[in-house]
């Protein structure tokens, strides 16, 4: 068996969760009552927070507003596309 036909699938829905992943955390930020560190809003937080602690330091929040989950999104979708989209590079490749 091929290792791009189990690998492409596997990064796809890697990279579709963070991004969902992602999503949430926007969702949250609605939320300020939200305690993150607690069951189940935690399960968004570890894996979300390394990127998105970063992002903070580089792009402070306008007017309150955080603003490094969208950056992420955008930029986990561009990944996506460039590498797993109709003419992503993986899809080219394989």
């Amino acid at each position: 068996m091929d290792i791009a036909a189990i690998a492409l699938p596997i990064l796809s829905i890697l990279l579709g969760v963070l991004t969902f992943l992602f999503i949430f955390r926007i969702v949250l930020t609605w939320y300020p009552q939200v305690d993150l560190e607690k069951f189940p809003f935690n399960v968004v937080r570890i894996p979300t927070e390394p990127f998105l602690a970063p992002t903070r330091k580089i792009v402070p929040p306008l007017g309150g507003v955080d603003i490094s989950p969208i950056i992420w999104v955008g930029l986990v979708s561009l990944v996506r596309e460039l590498l797993l989209g109709q003419q992503g590079i993986l899809n080219m490749m394989f």
